[in-house]
């Protein structure tokens, strides 16, 4: 069985390192930053939610108030513990109002967080077994992070497919999760604890598919020095996963075809059937039906694979996923590589929207691993992840709305104090505001000031 997940949100201290280390044995932790914890809980769906508010600011109390109130809206019987401040008891009070199950006050004693933990994961599995319902928040969907309506869409194909036993096609670009797909369906149905056996045709000489798939008897062939089980009977009683299926020869594609229809199989060089007890899930990055037209793939093959197709998205098209998963990768390969990596610079998070990325969640990955090794400072930037870096033009460079938004009340304000001759209340009426929200976005926006600005406000002083 998976072991229980448990969503470790990040309020910009170090105490989540700790709290890390401390459930990462027994437990399956996700550790993200607090801009995208609302989503990544959504994402996996945590028994335990951890708040570490240990560092939270006073400007980021209502904040990280909100947030909690989300997640407990959404979270049923997730149960959430929030750690603060020693000094801060009306932080704590405010947080228990707002649904929290614990509050810890630092420093936090790991061992009572493990303890709290393992109960609340314990009181979440009693109430999901007597109501009745099966879980949905386990490893595999764990790492599958996401909560675009693409990906929502293939987490629901998932869970409705696991319990029956019919043969599944998992269609998607190269490094879309293909194969972490099928054994989330394997992992969920009730062949989940007989073999996973995985093998991918497109990686095998033809010349040796056959017996790595179907085996031989001793003899049949030159170098046959004795009998070999192939893949489909180490699978008997669970699940064989036929990745790149697109690429079977046609004369296997007859034998894996008479496979699905009587549950037979025939070693090269044997003479008797054997029957195999196993569930077909087959993935393919290939057009099957333009292959089927051009004669290369048996269209009656593709109908008996396909009795369900999930159909996985790229990663162009879901969304802010591609920067949740970014953020996910990079907490879990700093603590694999024991690098103290906070997280993506701006200019890193640009690029990471604007990149198309081709080669999907396989090339994400490997570029966040790339740069958590090859990063100098404390924070990823584009050369880090080899990726171009967008600039600072305008919203075709990717820039987050908030972002876009911020540089453009900056030019705003600086070309308004130019105008008005750095005159703070002639400034403040040519803009329609006040001059204390001026004030405001003038810190905000670090906005160099003319001198004679400067003396206006040395004289309000």
């Amino acid at each position: 069985m998976a072991r229980p997940t448990v969503l470790v949100v990040s309020g910009g201290g170090v105490s989540h390192e700790r709290f890390q280390k401390a459930l990462e044995g027994e437990f399956h932790v996700v550790t993200v930053d607090a801009v995208t914890g609302v989503e990544a809980f959504r994402a996996t769906r945590a028994r335990v939610v951890v708040l570490d508010w240990s560092a939270t600011s006073d400007g980021a109390t209502e904040r990280r108030l909100d947030e909690l109130a989300e997640i407990r809206r959404d979270g049923g019987a997730t149960t959430a513990i929030v750690t603060v401040p020693a000094d801060a008891r009306r932080l704590a009070a405010d947080a228990l109002r707002q649904g929290a199950h614990e509050v810890l006050a630092e420093p936090v004693d790991v061992d009572l967080l493990r303890l709290l933990v393992g109960r609340a994961a314990w009181r979440w599995e009693l109430l999901q077994e007597r109501a009745g319902v099966p879980d949905e928040a386990d490893e595999e969907l764990t790492e599958m992070v996401g909560t675009s309506p693409a990906i929502r869409r293939v987490f629901s194909m998932i869970r409705r497919v696991a319990s029956s036993d019919v043969s599944v096609l998992i269609t998607g670009e190269s490094g879309t999760g293909k194969e972490l797909t099928a054994r989330a369906i394997h992992e969920r149905s009730a062949r989940e604890s007989r073999p996973f056996v995985t093998i991918n045709c497109g990686a095998i000489p033809d010349t040796l598919l056959e017996s790595e798939l179907f085996g031989h008897e001793k003899g049949a062939f030159t170098g046959a020095h004795q009998q070999k089980r192939g893949k489909f009977e180490y699978a008997h009683g669970g699940t064989i996963f036929l990745d790149e299926v697109g690429e079977l020869p046609l004369a296997l594609q007859v034998k894996l075809l008479r496979f699905l229809q009587d549950r037979t199989i025939e070693r090269i060089g044997g003479r008797q059937l054997i029957e195999v007890d196993a569930r077909i899930l087959a993935a393919t990055h290939v057009d099957l039906p333009a292959a089927i037209a051009a004669g290369r793939f048996r269209e009656d093959l593709y109908y008996r694979l396909g009795v369900v197709t999930v159909s996985l998205p790229p990663l162009r098209e879901r969304g802010e996923d591609v920067l949740l998963m970014a953020r996910v990768f990079l907490g879990e390969a700093s603590r694999q590589m024991r690098r103290p990596i906070e997280g993506f610079t701006r200019e890193a998070v640009d690029a990471i929207r604007a990149y198309p990325w081709r080669g999907n969640v396989r090339e994400l990955l490997n570029k966040v691993r790339r740069a958590v090794v090859m990063a100098e400072g404390s924070r990823i930037t584009p050369e880090d992840l080899d990726l171009p870096s967008t600039g600072t033009g305008s919203l075709t460079t990717g820039l987050s709305l908030r972002e876009a938004r911020r540089r453009a009340d900056a030019e705003i304000v600086a070309k308004a104090l130019v105008l008005h001759n750095g005159n703070l209340s002639q400034t403040a009426q040519g803009l329609r505001i006040s001059r204390p929200a001026l004030y405001k976005l003038i810190r905000r926006h670090g906005v160099q000031l003319p001198s004679a600005a400067r003396h206006q406000r040395a004289g309000d002083a």
